[in-house]
């Protein structure tokens, strides 16, 4: 297996290399990067262009991502020479061409399970709003319209006892299924590799290797699949048709995951009680008959949304770098595509 090759480390540097960070990150990363390297910083927050990166690509030792940034096959095939490090912040790298970079020999590096944590808080959040109605509650509370308690007013499902499915065991999945346990859900997984029996006793789990079984028994179907070819709309008309009427979809993973028409058709016609939804298809784009469904609890892509997280990501994309720069491979360097 090819880690770092000649061609991938760095020049001997007469000064700092140069960092360019696509996204504005917290003042103390941002602060740490300016004393470490010539680092060049994006002020005012905006998504960047395909000509802008382009731009940026072409005169830069390493570039900082994060996944509102396509590094396609163009933009890899178009850097400069000199860059030769994609510090990604974040764990997900579907945004970035690997079998370019490899071909170009530009290492790539991310920031595994800094999120897990976070992430896993923000589902069991969605898991709790959904079946209790909180969406609509907030909705009758803000619109002056609420008359007080009443004992038959808003009343939705308690979560103990009911099954939750989840698609995707990886560091999220468990972490869910961990604190699935404390609410007294009875928790069932599909993964492309069974887990081992150690694990899944800890975890109270069961594996269900058929996912169209998995997905009908669920009370609460949660993803937490990485975006790919092979899971694009896994959750599809079919499958949203084969689940219990009673059933919702938490979905703090990837937007293309589910195929929002048919999700919508389901909500709308009662075939399916609700969703929790922290991602979406077209970001920062929403599907517009998804915000005026009731039964929808709709948050903006907040499941990494914390201090702690974003600093401690921002701090291993410096440890990243710095290990590059001292001629090491970096701690995550991303394998995949690499031989």
């Amino acid at each position: 297996m090819t880690v770092v090759t000649e061609s991938s480390l760095p020049p001997r540097f007469s000064g700092k290399p140069r960092v360019v960070v696509t996204r504005r990150l917290l003042n103390s990363v941002e602060s740490r990067m300016s004393e470490l390297f010539d680092a060049v910083l994006n002020t005012n927050d905006h998504a960047m262009s395909t000509q802008e990166l382009a731009a940026a690509m072409a005169d830069t030792d390493v570039l900082v991502p994060t996944l509102t940034d396509r590094i396609d096959a163009g933009l890899i095939e178009g850097a400069g020479d000199r860059l030769r490090l994609i510090a990604n912040f974040g764990a997900g790298t579907e945004h970035i061409d690997l079998a370019a970079a490899r071909a170009r020999g530009i290492i790539v590096s991310n920031t595994p399970g800094v999120f897990t944590d976070d992430t896993a808080d923000m589902t069991m959040a969605l898991i709790i709003s959904v079946p209790r109605r909180l969406a609509q509650g907030v909705r009758v509370l803000m619109s002056g319209q609420w008359q007080g308690w009443g004992p038959s007013a808003l009343l939705g499902h308690r979560i103990s006892g009911k099954v939750l499915a989840i698609i995707g065991m990886g560091r999220i999945g468990q972490a869910v299924a961990h604190r699935a346990r404390a609410f007294g859900l009875e928790v069932i997984y599909n993964n492309r590799h069974r887990l081992p029996a150690s694990v899944e006793n800890m975890l109270s789990a069961r594996y269900e290797p058929d996912l169209d079984a998995l997905i009908a028994n669920a009370d609460i179907l949660s993803l937490h699949c990485p975006a790919s070819p092979e899971t694009h709309h896994i959750i599809n008309a079919a499958r949203i048709a084969s689940m219990k009427p009673s059933a919702c979809i938490i979905n703090t993973s990837r937007g293309d995951l589910i195929d929002e028409d048919a999700l919508v058709s389901a909500l709308q016609d009662g075939r399916l009680a609700g969703a929790g939804l922290d991602v979406f298809a077209n970001e920062p784009v929403i599907h517009s008959r998804l915000l005026e469904l009731p039964t929808v609890v709709a948050i903006p892509h907040l499941g990494s949304a914390t201090f702690e997280g974003r600093e401690a990501s921002g701090e291993r994309v410096i440890a990243n770098i710095r290990f590059w720069i001292d001629g090491h491979r970096p701690p995550d360097q991303v394998l995949e595509g690499w031989e």
